[in-house]
């Protein structure tokens, strides 16, 4: 059982700078770090509150590199629809380099409309385009003179440079969400699967099917053999302990809805959405918005409480959805430093030792 830290900004500038976020949750990597957990992973957004904070994950784990000494790094995800395979390759190679090899890679198809607006990509081409850009970036982490064409860009002889440290490549993970193809998918590749389950507990279950879906089918493809790829189930939950249920209950829950506001804020985009590639979409924001503090983190996937309520609740996840890696989103409702950092000391010194 391996742990990180999640990191998704979802601050209001009117309230939080940027500045002072990013100092505290650097602050809060070197405590990661100190304590001994595995990753550090941010995420690539644009825009608005939801994820607006970190356009460039790489930039932010780069600066998290120079600051830390073991901790891996994961970009949770970077978002191939919005960038030249070239490009990808070699900066997720400097990265690697930088970090004298700690870099994880993960890959997302990315579903907020307003971005796919803004950078003039069609949603409908978003699988393709997810497909194609990942295989020619393992080409080109991989091969000299890598020549490749396809609908969304074309090149030839390109050798990409820095190569990484890892050999023969950073690990690489793949983020799905709903759709049974995309599970199956990341399985077929040999990648890990990362999952943000959502909030409500009766959708809990497809989770799960689906995640059944990733482990038979990477078991069907790949078997068992020692040397051979094998299956990794990470899943992003968020994360507050304090001493009471009580308090824990007083502090988070603000936070809570918060973060399901500023998220639903950015799924209203889909009222007016439709995509082939993104199907079921369309009431996520009405979901969010409706949704029972209460129930998301006694009943969904917010884990929330005393050390000994966030034990068990975890010990339930892990067991119901497969987990091997827990990323803890430690910053969720645009939360101060301070705030951060109480939750994230009892998590480390009464929970986490039991985890493991």
């Amino acid at each position: 059982m391996q742990h990180g830290i999640s990191l998704l900004p979802d601050c209001r500038p009117a309230t939080r700078g940027a500045r002072e976020y990013y100092e505290d949750v650097l602050r809060i990597s070197r405590l990661a770090d100190e304590a001994g957990l595995d990753y550090v992973k941010m995420t690539e957004h644009y825009l608005k509150e939801y994820g607006g904070y970190c356009p460039s994950p790489l930039t932010f784990l780069a600066a998290v590199a120079a600051q830390t000494s073991r901790i891996r790094l994961m970009t949770g995800c970077v978002l191939p629809a919005f960038h030249h395979p070239i490009q990808l390759a070699a900066h997720t190679a400097m990265v690697d380099a930088l970090s004298g090899g700690r870099l994880d890679v993960g890959f997302a198809r990315a579903w907020m409309p307003y971005e796919f607006t803004a950078f003039g990509v069609s949603m409908d081409e978003s699988r393709d385009r997810f497909n194609h850009t990942i295989a020619a970036v393992l080409r080109l982490w991989t091969e000299e003179k890598v020549s490749e064409e396809s609908p969304f860009f074309s090149f030839r002889d390109a050798t990409s440079l820095p190569a990484p440290v890892q050999r023969p490549h950073p690990p690489v993970w793949g983020a799905a969400v709903r759709s049974r193809q995309s599970f199956a998918w990341l399985a077929e590749q040999g990648f890990g699967l990362l999952v943000t389950p959502p909030p409500r507990q009766q959708d809990l279950a497809g989770v799960r099917d689906l995640v059944e879906v990733y482990l038979d089918t990477f078991e069907d493809v790949h078997g068992s053999t020692p040397d051979g790829p094998r299956p990794r189930v990470a899943v992003s939950i968020p994360l507050y302990v304090a001493e009471t249920d009580d308090e824990a209950y007083e502090t988070a829950d603000p936070l809570l809805r918060e973060y399901l506001t500023v998220w639903a804020e950015a799924a209203e985009a889909w009222m007016h959405t439709s995509s082939k590639d993104y199907p079921t979409y369309s009431q996520m924001a009405l979901t969010l918005r409706n949704l029972d503090i209460a129930d998301f983190r006694s009943l969904g996937t917010a884990v929330v409480g005393s050390p000994a309520t966030v034990l068990e609740r975890a010990r339930q996840l892990r067991d119901f959805l497969s987990v091997d890696t827990f990323l803890w989103q430690v910053d969720f409702g645009g939360q101060d430093g301070a705030t951060m950092e109480r939750s994230f000391r009892l998590f480390r010194d009464e929970v986490l030792p039991q985890l493991r």
